[in-house]
């Protein structure tokens, strides 16, 4: 499978004025057609130091891919930056300039004479017309290497990757047929450090490879399988999938799009039970993903905080009397002597349970960690009921 490098290129990305959203969509990408992406780069506009990184790419990798850079004022160095890694002059394209005109009458607007940059391309360049803006793409193959240079406007690099890159790369590396799939499975529970002690050989395994994400209080499990058809990625992802959810059972809540609050209304359903919550100090993190799963406002309470425990268990022993729900949780997070405590109550038909956990980490992730951990608490028990309930036939 050939390898490739997105280079992406503007000040304002290194300035933290913008989001880079342009390397995800392009790595996402190129992983369904089955090309490996070595390395992503973000550089500002300066043409030295963009061809330098040029240079450096193709020292790697096969595909070298730039965004950004392609507008017509002077701070758009892309054109001139790959033509000083090629060592080649920039050429003028007569064609590109009555594109250029031509784009601009569909606007309305008359161009000024800088647009008339963006008619110069690397010496033996290939123009790629931009029917979705004025900036015209290109690309230049080497003897190794095909570096391709396209806009850094979203909407524009979408198109233009769809309906051009993408097309033209699997004509040109035989990549019809070829494909790499990834799954993610998500865990909570657990720490990335005891989900790797259990998994930890299958992160060498090779293909499909195996990897970990650390995120507040959940981990993910990230399986992706390089194959010659999409049945066959299934199939590699099934196998792999199978290993790693013998081994961490129902540490596992849900893959790719499902979330806690998802698996929790799912088992709620099953039991046909209806939950109401009162949180207090989580920033109504958990109030917000419990609406968004889909549990009425009315069965939703978020007191202010400080509030201590016991007023926090007679408010949620109100509500699950109002609303005539089978469970109940309360959830509050306490912060005393430098010391984050989360206090878990979670009443049922089944029993009440009660949980207490502690937050080391970044002030700025404590609701997310929080919320996870408690929708995790309900599911697990709802989970043991469910197994109780079966075993007893």
């Amino acid at each position: 499978m050939p390898t490739a490098e997105i280079i992406a290129i503007g000040t304002e990305l290194l300035l933290g004025e913008i989001q880079d959203t342009n390397t995800q969509f392009l790595a996402r990408q190129l992983r369904d057609i089955g090309v490996d992406l070595y390395r992503s780069t973000q550089i500002g506009d300066n043409t030295e130091r963009i061809a330098a990184v040029i240079q450096e790419a193709m020292n790697r990798s096969e595909i070298i891919i730039t965004t950004g850079g392609l507008g017509p004022t002077v701070d758009d160095p892309t054109r001139e930056a790959v033509a000083r890694a090629l060592g080649v002059q920039t050429v003028y394209h007569p064609e590109l300039w009555e594109q250029i005109l031509k784009r601009y009458q569909c606007y309305s607007r008359q161009p000024t004479e800088n647009n008339r940059r963006q008619a110069y391309l690397p010496m033996n360049a290939v123009a790629i017309e931009n029917p979705v803006g004025t900036a015209p793409a290109f690309r230049v193959e080497t003897g190794e290497n095909i570096i391709i240079s396209i806009p850094g406007v979203p909407r524009e690099m979408e198109y233009l990757t769809l309906n051009a890159m993408l097309p033209f790369l699997q004509e040109r590396f035989n990549l019809k047929g070829k494909i790499i799939k990834a799954r993610v499975l998500h865990t909570a529970g657990a720490g990335e450090s005891q989900i790797d002690e259990m998994i930890g050989d299958l992160e060498t395994h090779a293909n499909p490879t195996v990897g970990l994400l650390a995120k507040p209080g959940q981990t993910d499990v990230r399986i992706t399988a390089k194959a010659e058809t999409e049945a066959q990625a299934n199939q590699m992802l099934d196998g792999m999938t199978a290993i790693v959810s013998q081994r961490l059972g129902n540490l596992i809540y849900g893959a790719d799009s499902e979330t806690l609050e998802m698996a929790l209304l799912k088992l709620l359903k099953s039991f046909g039970w209806h939950l109401v919550c009162v949180e207090s100090g989580l920033n109504e993190e958990l109030s917000i993903r419990l609406a968004n799963a889909f549990i009425p406002a009315d069965q939703i309470l978020n007191l202010p905080n400080p509030c201590d425990s016991q007023q926090l268990i007679e408010k949620l022993r109100a509500l699950k009397s109002e609303t005539n729900a089978e469970a109940g949780l309360a959830a509050r997070i306490c912060v005393q002597d430098n010391k984050n405590t989360l206090s878990l109550h979670l009443e049922t038909p089944q029993g009440i349970y009660s949980e207490t956990h502690t937050f080391g980490g970044p002030p700025a992730l404590i609701h997310l960690w929080g919320a996870n951990h408690a929708l995790n608490f309900v599911r697990l028990k709802l989970e043991n009921f469910s197994q109780s309930l079966g075993s007893n036939g």
